[in-house]
């Protein structure tokens, strides 16, 4: 049976706090929101030492937070009900330590059920394991070919180091360290017919999430954008395609652009929650400055498809791992139902 630290009367409460509304301008007064983040992807930062052709968040800013003003964030969050967080960027280890310092303080403090970062994993470590993966639940590597022309065509390619190679060697140190290993991928014109299934095979991640592009005003198309996705679309037969052709995995979890716009509750680099509701990316009130109800009625979050995409799942590494030192209260298993 599938065992996690979440019960489904969470998936319930999600639910039955949101009611169906139009969302309501952000930034403007309005009540609070009832909804509870359980699940939460800050974006702590929007540096990447890559430049791939779909980045849905690119560099449009360079702050990041202090250490102390992400622990209020994060702290105020696990108090609202948040029990899964996910590190990303930008790639979150331009920032190892401050990376790492996050991910201590959510698992040894606030007792999170799932600590987890996704990343290029260009510049992973072992050291940055050693020190700090006694706290990490989940890395999950984006990784969007094996063949090294294609990822230099996407604008992912590491020179003088095959994908794979990567992939393979933080695999390895997953392993080793017992932390959940997963692959992100997004599938785009230059991917769309390539056949990643024997070499995921050989990978083993317990999730590949696998992503139809998507598009989002000032992010990657219009005004203002720092890339043009325009020739990257692909079609919903494509996507479909690629997807049967990948099902011999077993571990695929598909997102196509319905799905994902709105199921995520994504918090930027100022703490502002992102309402994609109208194609763009439009920021919250920060939650350091109102609270997170008030933010969260900002955010254009949809608790249902949240829950259709299996956005709750087997996110906790084995209790006897991730519990050292902690209150076992706080990691207590249930059966998860979807």
């Amino acid at each position: 049976a599938i065992v996690v630290g979440v019960a489904l009367s969470a998936i319930t409460r999600v639910l039955a706090s949101s009611p169906a509304r139009a969302p309501k301008a952000p930034g403007t007064d309005g009540p609070a929101s009832s909804a509870i983040p359980v699940s939460v992807n800050y974006h702590f930062h929007r540096a990447c030492n890559y430049r791939c052709g779909f980045c849905f968040h690119t560099a449009t800013s360079s702050t990041k937070l202090t250490l102390a003003d992400a622990k209020e964030g994060l702290r105020r969050l696990a108090n609202a009900g948040m029990r899964k967080i996910n590190f990303s960027g930008g790639e979150p280890f331009l920032h190892a330590a401050h990376l790492g310092e996050m991910v201590a303080f959510c698992k040894a403090e606030l007792g999170l059920e799932s600590v987890s970062i996704v990343s290029n994993g260009s510049l992973i470590t072992a050291d940055w394991f050693a020190s700090y993966a006694a706290h990490l639940d989940i890395l999950a590597i984006s990784c969007d070919s094996f063949d090294d022309d294609t990822n230099v065509l996407i604008g992912r390619g590491t020179p003088g180091r095959p994908q794979r190679e990567i992939v393979e060697e933080i695999a390895r140190l997953c392993q080793q360290y017992e932390v959940k290993f997963k692959i992100n991928t997004v599938v785009c014109a230059h991917n769309a017919d390539e056949d990643m299934a024997d070499a995921i095979l050989a990978l083993r991640p317990f999730r590949w999430k696998v992503f139809q592009v998507l598009a989002l005003e000032g992010e990657n198309v219009g005004a203002g954008a720092k890339r043009d996705v325009t020739d990257l679309l692909i079609t919903d037969d494509q996507f479909a395609a690629f997807l049967a052709r990948h099902a011999r995995t077993g571990v695929v979890v598909p997102e196509s652009n319905a799905a994902m716009q709105n199921s995520y509750l994504i918090l930027d680099e100022h703490m502002r929650f992102l309402n994609c509701t109208g194609g763009a990316k439009t920021p919250s009130r920060s939650i350091l400055a109102v609270g997170v109800s008030a933010a969260l009625a900002d955010a254009g979050f949809d608790p249902a498809m949240f829950v259709h995409r299996k956005g709750m799942y087997d996110w906790s590494r084995p209790i006897q791992r991730s519990t050292k030192g902690l209150s076992p209260a706080r990691y207590e298993q249930q059966t998860l139902e979807y």
